[in-house]
């Protein structure tokens, strides 16, 4: 296994690890690992596209149904000259 050594921590981040390892009974050490292994260790997810997350969102909501108009015969294109 790997070993690093980490230099320049700030007082205030040393101490809310302290605390954060003593709130769930860790040394400062494995508390550290932990934050490591559940940062680095996850894979990104694929970015979900716009339409995706917007149909997340309203999915549960319910859909409407639209009446969709009939189509109508093409216009002529207009002319320039």
């Amino acid at each position: 296994m790997a070993s690093i050594t980490i230099r320049n921590l700030g007082d205030g981040v040393k101490r809310r690890l302290r605390i954060r390892a003593a709130e769930h009974n860790r040394s400062m050490e494995e508390e550290a690992r932990v934050i490591l292994r559940e940062t680095v260790g996850q894979e990104k997810m694929p970015a979900k596209g716009l339409g995706t997350a917007i149909h997340e969102l309203f999915a549960p909501l319910g859909g409407v149904e639209l009446e969709i108009p009939p189509r109508e015969p093409m216009r002529e294109p207009p002319r320039f000259d």
